[in-house]
């Protein structure tokens, strides 16, 4: 059995075969007192021992931490909303009122789910882009985090996302299988890629399909979608409509020229819809996320209900298999 192997069955379910591949690669493995390699093969009378890195202390949340709206809180998995304009985790962009200071402030025993090189990421598993809304998990210890991490790994969450989109798709439900990489030219984007891409697969629904009242110039054709992507790749959703000539409305990277014709300033995508088997308790845990309010402004302004639109998404979904 390989070293990794080894551990990750040792270790569980507190920690994923992930942390253990970083705890190696950092060096805080020794297999006979020599630093390890994640491929050693393990033999009767080998030593091996794993010094976790000493915890880096995690930082305090600013005195006016953003507030964030909780779906639901048990002690093992949190689920909020993200609003949108708010980034995950700080970056030089953006050193403030991201979801970490959010959740720090709202659960400070957040500050002890530590990975074993000794990093501290505030139990997130999975991200939005910041300019995307909706649900998100967070993992509320080291068993939560190994789980969540797996389902996310092994697709078995199940995510639905709400897009307004340019134009009037041909069909009703849209299977989108084409591999995603990063841009040739323009390192902040991704594409399409069948030459180095991974794989990518999203399906999609009409919700509806209507003509949004300009200002200036002809009417502009829109549809609402909902989109339940089966892979996670970076920017698939947005990438993926692009790709089929249905770009998100305001979408700044992969959007066209009418963004800057409409009343929304980011593009138009809400994560809905997360379903989760709990890591504790073994049942199927989901969280909805109401509709951001521009995003909701701007379904009415199409002349589409944005009252009720749960269910109907979450009926299109049923039918065109999105949730199962």
């Amino acid at each position: 059995m390989r070293l990794d192997a080894y551990l990750a069955a040792q270790l569980a379910p507190e920690y994923s075969r992930s942390q253990i591949l970083k705890a190696i690669r950092a060096g805080l493995v020794l297999m006979n007192e020599r630093p390890a390699r994640a491929s050693d093969p393990i033999r009767p009378g080998d030593r091996i021992e794993l010094y976790p890195a000493p915890p880096k202390p995690a930082p305090a949340p600013p005195a006016q931490a953003p507030a964030i709206d909780v779906l639901f809180a048990d002690a093992d998995l949190i689920m909020v909303n993200k609003p949108p304009g708010m980034a995950v985790h700080p970056s030089p962009g953006h050193p403030h009122s991201t979801l970490v200071d959010a959740l720090a402030a709202r659960f400070p025993d957040l500050a002890s789910v530590i990975e074993l090189d000794g990093s501290w990421r505030a139990g997130i598993v999975h991200r939005l882009d910041k300019d995307t809304s909706g649900v998100m998990a967070v993992a509320r210890n080291a068993l939560a985090r190994a789980a969540l991490s797996g389902q996310f790994k092994n697709r078995t969450a199940a995510k639905v996302y709400v897009a307004m989109v340019w134009g009037h798709p041909a069909r009703d439900r849209i299977i989108i299988d084409r591999p995603i990489g990063r841009h040739r030219t323009e390192r902040k984007r991704m594409s399409v890629r069948s030459d180095s891409g991974r794989e990518a697969l999203s399906e999609v629904r009409v919700i509806g399909r209507s003509n949004l009242e300009m200002k200036q110039g002809a009417p502009l054709p829109v549809s609402l979608l909902a989109v339940r992507p089966r892979t996670g790749r970076t920017h698939q959703i947005r990438v993926h409509l692009s790709s089929i000539g249905h770009p998100c409305l305001g979408d700044p990277l992969y959007g066209r020229q009418e963004r800057e014709r409409i009343a929304i300033d980011r593009q138009a995508l809400h994560a809905f819809y997360l379903a989760l088997t709990h890591p504790r308790g073994g049942a199927r845990i989901a969280a909805t996320a109401p509709i951001a309010p521009d995003l909701a402004q701007l379904i009415e302004r199409c002349g589409l209900s944005a009252h009720g639109l749960g269910e109907a998404v979450l009926e299109a979904a049923e039918r065109s298999l999105l949730i199962g």
